[in-house]
């Protein structure tokens, strides 16, 4: 057969990402039955990012992907993405009170490291203390922030001490950041640098590194896995590319079978109207967010009446068209569309671009224009269609005369210490979340301890409504909170959404489980994946 598009339904409640990432080192050839899955993926051991695949440190797509294969947690999120997390690692979890603020998981039976090493509650207990003691510099141990003391009892019941009610805590065990580590293997209060892993997940990993880069990720079936899991194949090699071009050729010439993040918007325009033979292409609806992040302390971002100006000016519809055209859609909250909870806040307040109306908010403020900025953007982690998507921003503001706009770009190391540094005033962010909550679009960029560094605090928001939303099991009787959130977002605009993109896979025609491979909670399933008879 040629090649077929296949188009997924959203879920509801819940859709489904891809993240366009960095560039990677090029690489092709699969070895021996593995099936070889093509990324832009990077990941690089470096004096910023010193243990990418460390569960204390490691926070973005492509290394939480890697971790999931390898590392174990108590709970996982199920086959289909969708719905509420189930326990892998253990054998049953359960909050014991009504408030959401114990939490007890029980280990399954003879459960062991893929060293044949047994696990106990001891070593859930470290692992889950290690994050929260190194305190990393990427932030990920504010998805831990909620614990108070974690419990033993006996080798396999670990409780779990809320100091606060969160109804969101059996999602956050469902992390990699949550991940089972052997204490051998880890340092208690140090990270572990490198490209090493050893876990309890459905695969082992081996690692090939050229200068410091992982070119090529091994991963084989760990024999010793017990969980929901059933992987359909022995081994898969993650191959890391420089771009979309080369993993696209890669896969037309066969040197990989799969192909997953990220691809060009134009190699998935190709891909849907003129396809390559023997190429089957996925598309089901996607959970990634761009925005825009201001350092509210420094600079022309110190205004708010300037952030409410550009979310005047700004035309979301004209960005996604000229960029991204039908493989995104234009945003109007942190939280996607399909995320119970959400509500176009920023419609709701600013409406259709109107000039007019953003000059009377910067005059009725005093601001001088045109107001002089500089947008930031990183150059290499969400895709070659970003330096375009910032070049119109910057063609929107400026045509607008009330702005005078300049773009910069730098690469990821950079871009992320100097922005975490305060040295940018307003620069470029994506977003895949952490779960498929909307407290996960939220709690990130508002709470204390945010991912961003972020100096906007809203009393408000930490003090009140998230404490309200995570005291919720029934996440629509939250949904009120979560809007206000979204409401005094709109109106302070700390960040400003974008767009929300959709997430496609391509693969040859011989591979099954292609549909499954990025799961509606965006996470990358290469257990899912065989090799069988094209239809």
């Amino acid at each position: 057969m040629n090649r077929k598009t296949l188009v997924l339904p959203a879920v509801v409640g819940l859709l489904a990402p891809v993240l366009a990432a960095c560039g990677g080192s090029d690489s092709g050839g699969k070895s021996g039955d593995a099936i070889s899955v093509g990324t832009t993926d990077r990941f690089t051991a470096s004096k910023t990012v010193p243990a990418p695949f460390d569960p204390a440190y490691a926070y973005d797509v492509g290394s939480w992907n890697v971790l999931r294969q390898t590392v174990q947690t108590l709970m996982a999120m199920p086959r289909s993405g969708s719905g509420d997390p189930v326990p892998d690692a253990a054998e049953s979890c359960i909050f014991t009170d009504s408030g959401s603020e114990r939490y007890v998981c029980t280990l399954r039976k003879d459960l062991k490291f893929a060293s044949g090493d047994p696990i106990t509650a001891a070593d859930v207990k470290y692992s889950i203390d290690r994050v929260r003691s190194i305190k990393a510099d990427s932030m990920v141990y504010g998805l831990l922030s909620t614990i108070d003391t974690v419990e033993t009892q006996g080798s396999r019941k670990v409780i779990f001490h809320l100091n606060t009610p969160d109804a969101t805590f059996p999602y956050k065990l469902a992390t990699p950041t949550a991940g089972i580590v052997n204490p051998d293997d880890y340092a208690k209060n140090a990270l572990r640098k490198g490209f090493e892993v050893d876990g309890s997940g459905p695969y082992t990993l081996q690692a090939e590194v050229k200068d410091n880069t992982v070119v090529k990720t091994v991963f084989t079936k760990n024999p010793h896995y017990q969980g929901q899991l059933q992987p359909k194949n022995d081994k898969v090699e993650l191959v890391s590319f420089d771009g979309a071009d080369a993993m696209g050729k890669a896969l037309e010439k066969g040197d990989i079978d799969v192909m997953t993040r990220a691809m060009s918007p134009e190699q998935i325009n190709t891909y849907s109207t003129n396809p390559p033979k023997n190429i089957n292409l996925v598309e089901s609806p996607g959970m990634e967010i761009r925005f825009i992040g201001f350092n509210t302390a420094s600079g022309s971002a110190r205004s708010k009446a300037v952030r409410q100006a550009m979310a005047q000016v700004i035309d979301r519809g004209e960005l996604v068209s000229k960029v991204y055209g039908t493989t995104a859609e234009p945003l109007y909250s942190l939280v996607p569309a399909g995320i119970t909870g959400h509500q176009n806040s920023f419609f709701n307040k600013y409406g259709d671009p109107d000039k007019a109306k953003a000059k009377a908010t910067l005059n009725a403020a005093n601001i001088t224009t045109p107001v002089k900025m500089t947008l930031h953007y990183t150059t290499d982690h969400y895709g070659s269609a970003t330096a375009k998507e910032f070049e119109v921003l910057k063609d929107q503001l400026n045509s607008s005369g009330l702005f005078d706009v300049d773009v910069k770009g730098a690469p990821w190391d950079t871009f992320r210490d100097a922005e975490l540094d305060g040295k940018y005033d307003v620069y470029g962010m994506g977003w895949f979340p952490d779960f498929p909550d909307a407290d996960s679009f939220l709690a990130p960029f508002l709470d204390k301890d945010n991912t961003l560094g972020s100096p906007y605090a809203n009393g408000t928001i930490r003090n009140q409504l998230i404490p309200a939303e995570r005291r919720e099991a029934d996440r629509l009787t939250a949904s009120k909170s979560l809007q206000q959130i979204q409401n005094i977002v709109a109106d302070d605009v700390p960040t400003l959404p974008l767009w929300q993109g959709k997430q496609y896979v391509a693969a040859r025609d011989d591979i099954t489980g292609v549909e499954r491979t990025l799961s509606s909670s965006a996470v990358l399933q290469l257990w899912e994946l065989g090799r069988g008879i094209g239809e």
